[in-house]
């Protein structure tokens, strides 16, 4: 199969994990086993950029099951497994284009190769893909029935695109799902970017003054998790509702540039562009600390702090030391890049299950209906965030009421009051 993987050797220890994390994907593993049986995906070419996890091993070998042929490059240059990578390719027979590290003409390289697929649907991770085929790759759009969108950057990107008028087919934005948002962004990245923090720092959150920059479900997350650890938590916001929220939520807020003086350790969650600039890291004390958990490493002006700085070096894996003209150190975790995947292994396999799970039915409502949909971005179907919550609460043994006849009439009814 076409591929480009770090070494296939490692296929081992990757298929160890890939069946690590199955375990804790129950909704994915029951939509693959009705998929191998019905292959509703039969014929489907399918490009993904995604991030190349044990997670999305599993995702991929679902669509697989269903008939649809695969090819799979990474969405971000530091996120890939690579020995998951490996397995994927020498254990499953899909086709991977995925190298941790890999510089940025590799990565445009490995989408491209994806796109040489000639997809009918596309997945994506930050619209990285759908950027590509909507500027240097418009000769393959015919043959595209639609895709998905994992992740709020992306979402928004595509919104931008649907607003100009220039999107060239339906999308669906499984980023918007109940099941994906209120637990992957929240929960997921809650817990990963402080596991990515501590597996490359060691550092003790208890006492820290931690700043989050940005209240939204992927802020709301880390913010709880800081918390947890006992970490005297701010938030920064530009919108009021949010940081209404964030006070209620028992959090101090304060603009970032008053954030800047007292803060141990920042993490910007917003996807949005120089979050953290020149002007706060001239204000940060010896001995900052800054990450940054949104999907593209914009959100930190590195090229303004290396303005700063005299000296630069790597102090540990994923750890690089600033030096400023003054004398005061600025810690970098993971270049800048999603820490949660550069130094971590991302999210927990039980909140990407459901997360691929809407992949997977996504995929399959877009092979249905795809011809008939407008060049629009979409909303997960309700049936299939219902769908997808219900099998979760199946396979974690819990039971919920149903309304009876009664309750149904008094809720759809204008007559019945008091």
């Amino acid at each position: 199969m076409p591929s480009d993987v770090r070494d296939l050797k490692l296929g081992a220890a990757g298929k160890a994990r890939i069946e690590w994390a199955e375990r804790s994907m129950p909704v994915l593993r029951a939509i693959r086993q009705r998929f191998a049986s019905e292959k509703p995906l039969d014929g489907l070419r399918v490009s993904a950029c995604l991030h190349v996890t044990s997670e999305t091993a599993n995702l991929v070998m679902t669509l697989m099951a269903g008939g649809a042929e695969v090819r799979l490059c990474a969405s971000n240059p530091l996120s890939t497994q690579d020995d998951v990578a490996a397995s994927l390719v020498s254990d499953f027979g899909a086709q991977v284009f995925a190298v941790k590290g890999e510089d940025t003409k590799v990565y445009y390289d490995h989408i491209n190769a994806a796109l040489d697929l000639k997809p009918m649907v596309t997945m994506d991770d930050g619209a990285d893909l759908v950027s590509e085929l909507h500027t240097r790759r418009k000769d393959l759009v015919a043959s595209v029935l639609g895709g998905t969108e994992e992740t709020t950057t992306g979402v928004n990107r595509l919104r931008s695109l649907e607003k100009s008028q220039l999107l060239a087919y339906p999308i669906i934005a499984v980023n918007d799902a109940n099941t994906k948002h209120l637990f992957d962004n929240r929960y997921g990245t809650g817990q990963s970017t402080i596991d990515g923090i501590l597996r490359c720092t060691n550092l003790l959150l208890a006492g820290m003054d931690f700043v989050v920059c940005g209240y939204g479900w992927c802020g709301r997350g880390v913010a709880m998790r800081a918390k947890g650890f006992g970490a005297n938590v701010i938030v920064t916001e530009v919108d009021p509702l949010r940081a209404l929220e964030a006070v209620m939520d028992g959090y101090r807020v304060m603009p970032i540039a008053e954030a800047a003086r007292i803060g141990d350790l920042f993490v910007t969650l917003t996807g949005d562009i120089n979050v953290i600039s020149v002007q706060h890291f001239e204000a940060m004390k010896d001995g900052a600390v800054v990450a940054n958990s949104g999907h593209f490493n914009v959100e930190l002006n590195l090229a303004g702090l290396q303005k700063l700085s005299v000296s630069r070096r790597a102090l540990r894996d994923f750890v690089e030391e600033y030096t400023l003209g003054d004398g005061r150190k600025i810690f970098v975790l993971g270049e800048g890049r999603l820490i949660n995947l550069a130094a971590g292994e991302g999210h927990p396999a039980s909140v990407m299950d459901m997360s691929f799970a809407n992949q997977s039915l996504c995929t399959e409502f877009l092979c249905k209906k795809g011809r008939t949909l407008e060049k629009k971005v979409y909303t997960v179907p309700a049936e299939i965030d219902t769908q997808v919550a219900r099998l979760k609460l199946e396979a974690m043994g819990i039971r919920i009421d149903t309304l009876t006849e009664e309750q149904s009439h008094y809720l759809s009814s204008w007559e019945l009051g008091t």
